[in-house]
């Protein structure tokens, strides 16, 4: 059976190179990321899912499943592209606090149907982003201060596994698969289905305050001041911002699960900082959570890296001012902590998240830029070496990376033994493979 012959037994789209849309079709969001794979399928239904895996495992091949394209690394040679974007219900059950989401669902969709309900789930601060991918990873966002990663937050999974076998995975079904779904990735099983834990949102206050380049040092004294004793409904990111052709700025994004009146209070250090070049600060409805940080839509070629910080101190800034913003774009540091930090025995493979600061350093990926943006992020990472933990969460990883930069040696032996005896013949392949 060639791979031409996959048309004969999926309902959904093949496409093979040279195929019309096949180009479009194999693109990761990330359009620096190239993606030379032997065929791409779009799932029409579950029964498509378990036909292509009982295809690859019975012809040798390796499926690497993507639902949006977020988060590809580019190891993907000559494999065949699952696309789950058709598998995009959603279904909200208010009363229980849940949501049951496609495997294709982005997060928008979720805020938009929880919303007017006075309930989210777990969102980073990209709406586009798609459910699945991102809770397999971890998941770190607006709201994890207060509820933790993601992917702690999945009640159940329903998935074709290696052997093109539906099932339905719970913590007392598959412990541990159970465990090693909720963030170590995509490698074990294809998840069709997930269902998530809502949370509450009475009001939810937020916005993002921009000042020119001159106050850059003022607003990082008041995120440190800020972010030294912030409850856990608060999250507070800072940036220094320079986009191509434009001055550089400094901005801080902020979002608090709570009343108009107690995020004032708490953020009122940054109101003494003078000369605001514009100032979005307001009550935001759940479903325009991802207009904080206006993160693009569409897919754009970018250089990403980001890094654990053990502390943030004076030094630390006085080190992360010191030079130029560009030729990256963005230095952003996000204050962590809160509930990422605690020990939790029902815990999924993310475990805790000590480490109270993540930076991430965003360039523009163009081939008369990539060279001097990859030497700005290392200049960066080595000034601040004395801050850097050494790992990262699941979902940050960029190419060139592997899975062994985000989990214990402990964690990853776990997740590797759990991959050699859930599909021993490497018939799935997440984007950073334990095995990698």
């Amino acid at each position: 059976m060639t791979i031409n012959d996959l048309r004969s037994v999926l309902t959904g789209r093949v496409l093979l190179p040279g195929d019309e849309g096949f180009d479009q079709a194999s693109k990761a969001w990330n359009l620096t990321v190239s993606q030379p794979v032997a065929a791409v399928v779009e799932a029409a239904d579950v029964p498509d899912v378990s036909a292509l895996v009982r295809y690859a495992r019975r012809t040798g091949r390796t499926v690497a499943t993507q639902p949006t394209g977020h988060g590809a690394s580019g190891d993907v040679d000559g494999l065949i592209l699952l696309r789950t974007g058709l598998l995009n219900e959603v279904e909200v059950r208010a009363e229980e606090r849940v949501v049951r989401v496609g495997a294709g669902a982005k997060w928008a969709q979720i805020l938009a149907a929880t919303g007017p309900l006075g309930l989210t789930g777990l969102a980073g601060s990209a709406p586009g982003v798609g459910v699945t991918g991102y809770t397999l990873g971890g998941g770190v966002g607006w709201f994890s201060r207060k509820y933790g990663f993601a992917s702690d937050s999945v009640r159940a999974f329903d998935i074709v596994d290696a052997e093109g076998e539906p099932a339905r995975v719970t913590a007392e079904s598959d412990p541990e698969l159970f465990w090693a779904l909720r963030g170590g990735g995509g490698d074990f099983a294809v998840v069709t289905a997930l269902e998530l834990d809502l949370y509450p949102v009475p009001s939810l206050y937020g916005g993002r305050v921009v000042w020119p380049e001159h106050r850059t040092r003022e607003v990082y004294d008041a995120f440190l001041e800020i972010t030294a004793d912030a409850p856990r409904e608060l999250s507070v990111w800072i940036n220094r911002l320079q986009l191509p052709g434009g001055p550089p700025m400094v901005t801080l994004d902020m979002a608090y699960l709570g009343e108009t009146a107690e995020a004032t209070a708490l953020l009122a250090r940054i109101d003494k900082i003078g000369d605001a070049l514009s100032d979005s600060r307001g009550i935001v409805p759940i479903a325009d959570l991802g207009g904080i940080t206006a993160e693009p839509t569409d897919p754009v070629p970018s250089i990403t890296r980001a890094e654990l910080l053990t502390s943030l101190d004076d030094d630390a800034v006085d080190l992360l001012l010191a030079k130029p913003v560009a030729p990256v774009i963005n230095v952003q540091i996000r204050h962590l902590g809160g509930a990422l930090a605690d020990p939790d025995p029902a815990a999924g493979a993310s475990g805790v998240l000590p480490e109270p600061y993540l930076l991430g350093l965003v360039g523009v990926g163009l081939p008369h830029t990539t060279d001097a943006t990859h030497a700005k992020q290392a200049d960066v990472v080595a000034d601040l070496e004395s801050y850097v933990s050494g790992r990262k969460p699941y979902t940050v990883l960029a190419p060139g990376e592997s899975a062994a930069q985000a989990f214990s040696s402990i964690t990853l032996a776990r997740l590797q033994q759990i991959k050699q005896a859930r599909d021993p013949r490497n018939v799935l392949r997440a984007n950073y493979p334990v095995l990698g």
